[in-house]
């Protein structure tokens, strides 16, 4: 379970990186040094001290990395009263959510203690992290994982039980070697950095909230999203250990003989299944659905939108089964009518249908039900079906 978030700051938090950049190109020059910007993007996630010691030896200096630094320091205190601090878009609103649904937060970053304080204390948002972690108070800089170790022993959680948000390769490459997912934030001002060992990529943060956040962890170890909750029902993506009590509930007679799939064998239907979690759930975000007892957690049916080819057109089709034990209660209406209009508000496309066999009476009933309007007949798998269409309203 998700119990803590790790922030990056510079390049996360605040969009510091150029800063930072013309700092060290303002201090070399002081020592009649000229580098370039792209120069010191390679030290991002890493600390200024072991920017400053590979200077020193790659321009054979006549100063120490700590004069450097010093000078470095003295630039960048410079430039940020003269420009002050440029927050991230949005992902003061991210640390708000997350604290406010009960997320632990602290700070990883290669930045001395000093200027992390300044940061929370400036921006206003200490009381939302139980601290930080500075790159200078361990022994080795990222990408070594010492940061994120430290980070984990002060948290007293697991690898698992924690998600990191980094910017840089070298941010991304030790949380890899803590064995803690990460999502990479593609930072355009944080230069060209290779994040391909994240768990997940961002652009930004403007739809990044709690929710969000739990649904990347949820993909990153393979545990299922809940889709949403009714009355008496939880709709959540199926597992393949799902599939077992799903193929039980399809070999009903007066269910199977309507069905265009379950007719491999279990173990093939599990192994298509781990193929859909990757290429539907994952890919697309919707799907055919588990329905789930609230009371118990029983798995009773499945229901959903998947897109299909109908003819000559692909369209967005709602799907449904339920178990024969648990039909006549309601359950089928309560879930079908949910999704509908969960899917009309989050992917604001113009119309649904369903295509039903006309022998199904129950299914056309239930169509008929949730204020779908039978439009024409066609022909499915050698099947007579009618189509049923409706129209988004909201």
């Amino acid at each position: 379970m998700l119990k803590a978030v790790i922030f990056d700051m510079d390049g996360v938090i605040i969009d510091s990186e150029p800063m930072h950049a013309r700092a060290a190109v303002l201090a070399a020059k002081q020592y009649n040094i000229d580098i370039t910007i792209e120069y010191c993007y390679k030290f991002i996630g890493s600390t200024t001290y072991y920017m400053c010691q590979i200077m020193v030896d790659d321009f054979k200096l006549k100063v120490t990395p700590e004069e450097l630094l010093k000078a470095n320091e003295d630039m960048k205190q410079y430039l940020l009263k003269t420009e002050g601090y440029k927050v991230v878009p949005y992902i003061i609103n991210l640390i708000q959510d997350l604290y406010e649904n009960g997320m632990r937060l602290i700070i990883a970053s290669s930045s001395p203690a000093k200027a992390i304080e300044e940061v929370m204390v400036s921006l206003n948002i200490k009381q939302y992290f139980e601290g930080y972690v500075s790159g200078m108070m361990v022994k080795n800089p990222k990408p070594a994982p010492d940061i994120f170790m430290e980070a984990l022993r002060r948290l007293g959680l697991g690898p698992k039980e924690c998600i990191v948000i980094e910017d840089s390769a070298n941010g991304v490459n030790a949380a890899a070697a803590a064995d803690i997912a990460c999502i990479g934030f593609m930072n355009p001002n944080s230069g060209k950095q290779n994040l391909s060992k994240s768990s997940y990529l961002i652009e930004g943060f403007e739809e990044i909230n709690y929710a969000y956040i739990m649904n990347i962890y949820g993909m990153v170890i393979n545990e299922p999203k809940t889709i949403m909750t009714t009355e008496r029902l939880v709709i959540r993506e199926l597992t393949a250990e799902d599939i077992k009590v799903l193929y039980e509930l399809s070999k009903d007679p007066d269910i199977e003989i309507f069905l265009d799939d379950f007719k491999d064998s279990p173990e093939i239907e599990i192994a298509k299944h781990k193929a859909y979690i990757k290429n539907v759930y994952q890919y697309y975000g919707y799907g055919l659905w588990g329905i789930f007892l609230k009371d118990t957690g029983q798995l009773i049916g499945r229901c959903g939108i998947e897109y299909k080819n109908i003819g000559d057109i692909g369209e967005y089709e709602l799907g449904y089964m339920i178990g024969k034990q648990y039909q006549r209660c309601g359950y089928a209406t309560e879930c079908a009518r949910e999704i509908l209009s969960y899917f009309f508000i989050k992917y604001k496309v113009p119309y649904i249908v369903a295509v039903i066999d006309r022998e199904n009476v129950p299914s056309n009933r239930l169509a008929s039900r949730i204020g779908m309007t039978k439009e024409n007949e066609l022909k499915r798998h050698n099947r007579n079906c009618y189509r049923y269409i409706i129209k988004n309203h909201s």
